[in-house]
């Protein structure tokens, strides 16, 4: 799976704790891997057309959309609370 970074999601990425941008990797590497890994938790949104959301930690979400079968385009990450807003 390819993923693309929107500049939106590198920002926004660059405001997290230094902790959870590691584990923000870490769960990249994951959704790169497979898009159905379990410990991903993805949930399509209502909101949202075609959008979804990956879990980074309990109470951080990264928001992305699939472009095409291998191409997934990441464009907002942040706090639950703030994300989805």
């Amino acid at each position: 799976m390819y993923v693309i970074k929107t500049s939106d999601f590198e920002r926004a990425y660059k405001r997290l704790p230094f902790g959870i941008q590691k584990l923000c990797l870490i769960q990249e590497e994951r959704f790169a891997l497979s898009s159905r890994d379990p410990r991903l938790h993805i949930k399509k949104l209502k909101d949202f057309d075609d959008a979804f959301s990956f879990r980074i930690t309990r109470k951080y979400r990264a928001l992305f959309y699939f472009q095409n079968a291998e191409t997934v385009i990441c464009f907002d990450i942040d706090h639950r609370k703030d994300v989805y807003k």
